[in-house]
């Protein structure tokens, strides 16, 4: 790509913004070198990583670079055998940590969509926990080391505060003893050693080393004899604990020497990682979206936004060439928004052939181009005596050589800054040759001439800028399909012109060019009506869409519920006659034993014949129980494939999948499940039933859901995407159990559930109204639902 085009589109803007969400300074010189690929497959591949990483910033929010830092000086460093200092060794441990966390934080479960991409890089990363521990717990700041480092420094630190404690009780008492010389009663240090502020007068009265005097010469700094011995104990200590540390960090920088390798490769994947995220935070902070890429040369931006524009005044817009026309010529004011037309194709395309996110709406279409050219501004040069058209000229002749089929173009005012009528010649002629070559072409201008060469050629389309002339302002909407139309005269009338020279102006104009105009004009109303009424009837038919498929997967979701409703029923209903019979079974064990001690052989028959009673009761129940299906519809002799029939063990609607075997079962298809069952427990389904059965069974089963639907679901400890789906389906059973208000617990943490749950809300169809906990209820650790 060349390098005049990204810098008149402003790509290093863009990639400054995105350097803002970069942690290392190596991840910004990754950014820094950032241009658009070489081949659609890289293009998609780093879309897909941006992607993905956006993805993963929504469901479970920053990734693990907490304490990274850029360490690539101390990897080279440990790489030619050096010792690092405690603060490097430290910053290495801190990458390692978060390459080994890397790979916990990209994983997901069996059933859940993956993140492929990200996956492969994160393949290469090494966990080096060992080392990585050994430094944290040999390491606690960035110029201390640890006592537990090694026993030996243990050990040294140890008897080095002994020996400071003895020798602190010495010199304090020598203090005391001595008091009448010092010149203060305390002790200092000089060089490491305890000494004694002596009057210089007194020097003699203290025996010991002079070390320092004060800048006056009144004080003396004394090391006295008897403290000499103890301190030339702790400096060796000292130098003994300096060398102890000095192999610690050896031995550490030698552990990361030894892995060199797998350390410089952790952190290159951490570098690229970083980059990857800085991109999807900048998406994510835009509102990007993954567009969809092709090597047609077709471009369907829908609701495109100049990334550089603050998003509260920038103006979206639908731009599209490739398909019914190559060529695109936009026509309209002076600071109408023609230029900023321009410079957003340009952008938005070499934002998706560098791996970024675009700001636009779904499903917008970018292609993949081999060269970008880009004549936008006014580059006059003195230094090369080249006016504005010169300038221009130079730039076209470049792009004129080079320009293929595989190319986007991009002019600004072309043919301006000479005579108009050679520059309106000059314009078709460059627009026609390129358009010959299938170069994807667009252009601004303002010579009526390229209006009419739109007009009357195939391939080409005029576009214009909105102009109000109620407010005198341009709007910023772009209107494809519609040349511009000249607001001069209206404009005029507005600002006051006296009307009888509009009218003399209207006379010296041909009555072709005003019908012309008036045209334009009525095309210009008719198309702005026909694309807001398309937008609207499109926007229709996709909530329409949406709506069709919500309430097709709450279907599926009610009949599965039943099903298990009904299933689970039996099994209990089954449970409680079993356990009615063992209890039954122990009464009459202890009667019998009651009669062993005691009761006539009269009694025992009487309550022999009381137990076939009940277990007569209970039989019937039990076989009331299974066979309570079997009389609703007729039997069947045989089925067909694809036949709707009652399977009246659970009393459920069943697909037919296939025909009884020999055995006599059948294959049936019960809601989600598919099972072999008997020809003898399928029934015909009886079409009709009372609505009166059907307003109980309503009642009933809304009552047994009130009971069992909880009033409050704890989504703490989810990601947004299994928090969404529990939230969503708890929500269906508490409007199906008749609850009027619920309580939705996600927490406090970083907002991101938050925020997510507070996003399906807004678009629930049972939610009536929704608001943050109070004081009492939870607070901003929960989302109280009013339900509809």
């Amino acid at each position: 790509m060349n390098k005049k085009s990204l810098r008149i589109l402003e790509f290093d803007k863009v990639k400054e913004r995105i350097k803002k969400y970069a942690q290392t300074s190596a991840a910004k010189d990754i950014i820094d070198g950032l241009e658009p690929y070489d081949s659609v497959f890289e293009v998609r591949q780093h879309l897909k990583e941006t992607d993905e990483a956006f993805n993963l910033l929504t469901k479970k929010g920053n990734p693990p670079f907490e304490g990274l830092f850029d360490v690539r000086e101390a990897i080279n460093n440990v790489g030619k055998g050096a010792t690092l200092f405690p603060g490097q060794l430290l910053k290495i441990a801190q990458l390692l940590r978060s390459a080994r966390r890397f790979k916990s934080f990209i994983a997901h479960k069996e059933d859940e969509e993956g993140y492929p991409v990200l996956e492969d890089i994160c393949a290469g990363i090494v966990p080096l926990k060992r080392i990585e521990e050994k430094i944290f717990n040999a390491i606690i700041g960035e110029n201390e080391i640890a006592d537990r480092a090694s026993s030996k420094l243990f050990n040294i630190r140890k008897t080095l505060r002994e020996k400071n404690s003895s020798v602190k009780d010495r010199v304090n008492a020598m203090v005391r003893s001595n008091s009448k010389y010092l010149q203060e009663n305390l002790y200092t240090i000089r060089g490491d050693r305890y000494v004694l502020p002596v009057k210089a007068e007194h020097k003699s009265s203290v025996p010991g080393l002079v070390h320092d005097q004060s800048s006056s010469g009144a004080t003396l700094f004394i090391e006295p004899m008897s403290l000499v011995n103890l301190n030339n104990e702790i400096k060796e200590l000292k130098l003994k604990e300096k060398a102890e540390i000095e192999r610690i960090l050896a031995e550490l920088s030698s552990d990361i020497y030894d892995n060199i390798n797998a350390v410089r490769n952790n952190a290159n994947i951490i570098w690229e990682l970083d980059f990857i995220f800085a991109k999807a935070h900048y998406a994510s902070d835009l509102d990007c979206i993954l567009p969809i890429i092709n090597e047609d040369g077709i471009i369907d931006i829908i609701d495109a936004r100049h990334p550089l524009i603050d998003a509260k005044e920038v103006v979206p817009n639908s731009i599209y060439l490739g398909r019914e026309f190559t060529s695109l010529v936009v026509t309209g004011p002076n600071t109408g928004g023609k230029t900023v037309t321009l410079k957003t194709i340009g952008i938005i395309e070499i934002m998706a052939m560098s791996g970024l996110l675009i700001p636009a709406k779904q499903n917008s279409i970018v292609s993949y181009f081999d060269e970008i050219f880009a004549d936008i501004g006014d580059e006059q040069s003195i230094e090369q005596s080249l006016s504005t058209f010169s300038s221009h000229m130079t730039n076209i002749v470049n792009i004129i050589d080079k320009a293929d089929d595989k190319s986007l173009v991009l002019f600004d005012e072309l043919g301006a800054g000479t005579d108009p009528t050679e520059g309106a010649a000059l314009a078709v002629s460059i627009l026609e040759n390129l358009r010959k070559r299938n170069c994807k072409i667009a252009a601004t201008t303002h010579y009526s001439e390229l209006k009419g060469y739109a007009l009357k050629t195939i391939g080409v389309e005029n576009a214009s800028v909105e102009f109000d002339v109620e407010t005198l302002r341009p709007t910023y909407k772009l209107l494809i399909g519609v040349p511009g139309k000249s607001n001069a005269f209206e404009i005029s009338r507005r600002l006051g012109l006296p009307e009888y020279i509009i009218s003399y102006a209207k006379q010296n104009i041909s009555k072709d060019t005003m019908e012309f105009e008036n045209l334009i004009q009525s095309l210009q109303d008719k198309n702005i009506k026909a694309e807001k009424d398309a937008r609207e009837a499109e926007i229709l038919k996709m909530d329409a869409e949406k709506l069709k498929n919500r309430y097709a997967q709450k279907l599926e979701k009610l009949e599965n519920i039943r099903e298990k409703a009904i299933i689970e029923a039996q099994k209990e209903a089954k449970r409680v006659i079993r356990e009615a019979k063992h209890e039954a079974d122990d009464i009459l064990k202890n009667i019998r034993k009651l009669e062993s001690m005691g009761y006539s052989s009269d009694v025992r028959q009487k309550l022999e014949k009381e137990r076939k009673k009940l277990k007569d009761k209970l039989d019937i129940a039990e076989e009331n129980l299974a066979n309570k299906s079997k009389n609703k519809g007729q039997k069947l002799k045989s089925v067909e494939e694809g036949q709707e029939v009652l399977l009246s063990t659970i009393d459920q609607k069943v697909i037919v999948l296939s025909k009884p075997d020999k055995k006599g079962e059948v294959l049936v298809q019960a809601g989600i499940m598919k099972i072999n069952v008997k020809l003898d427990d399928l029934r015909a389904i009886k079409e009709s039933s009372s609505a009166t059965s059907k307003v109980n069974y309503s009642k009933r089963e809304a009552k047994l859901n009130m009971n069992m639907v909880s009033s409050s679901v704890d989504l703490r400890g989810m990601d947004s995407e299994e928090a969404i789906y529990t939230a969503d389906k708890y929500l269906d059973d508490a409007y199906l159990g008749g609850l009027g208000e619920v309580t939705i617990i996600h927490g406090k943490g970083t907002g991101v559930l938050r925020k997510a749950i507070t996003n399906m809300l807004k678009k629930h169809p049972h939610v009536k109204s929704y608001r943050i906990g109070s004081y009492g209820e939870g607070g901003t650790g929960v989302t109280v639902v009013e339900l509809k």
